[in-house]
């Protein structure tokens, strides 16, 4: 990931809805959620969420399949691991003490404990 990417991406996250929609779709993965449900559940208008749904495949952090009549949203977690490394590649200076602390609060919420609770 490029500066110009990682900027697309933090503007697509850094509005209320976009965030939400975003958050609500890596909590849904992998089965991800119909555009309309998203609407729904965001309690925003559909014409809206697309646009919003737009702005976030742009960024490369949802993709989009076509199930019969229904499009189904899920979040791109490859486009989140981008993003996410790219923010921590030269993270602390090489200081591994320094990031630990960041690690072991990132590993912790995809263990099976932290999914059944």
């Amino acid at each position: 990931m490029d500066n110009i990417a990682a900027i697309a991406a933090l503007g697509a996250l850094a509005q209320t809805t976009r965030l939400e929609t975003f958050r609500l779709l890596v909590r849904r993965e992998p089965d991800g959620i119909p555009a309309g449900e998203l609407a729904r559940l965001i309690d925003v208008p559909q014409n809206t969420m697309s646009a919003h749904l737009a702005t976030l495949s742009r960024a490369g952090l949802v993709t989009s399949e076509r199930q019969s009549r229904s499009i189904i949203y899920r979040a791109d977690l490859n486009g989140l691991r981008e993003l996410t490394l790219f923010l921590l590649k030269d993270c602390c200076g090489g200081s591994t003490e320094l990031c630990a602390p960041l690690i072991a609060e990132l590993t912790p919420c995809c263990t099976t404990e932290a999914k059944l609770s």
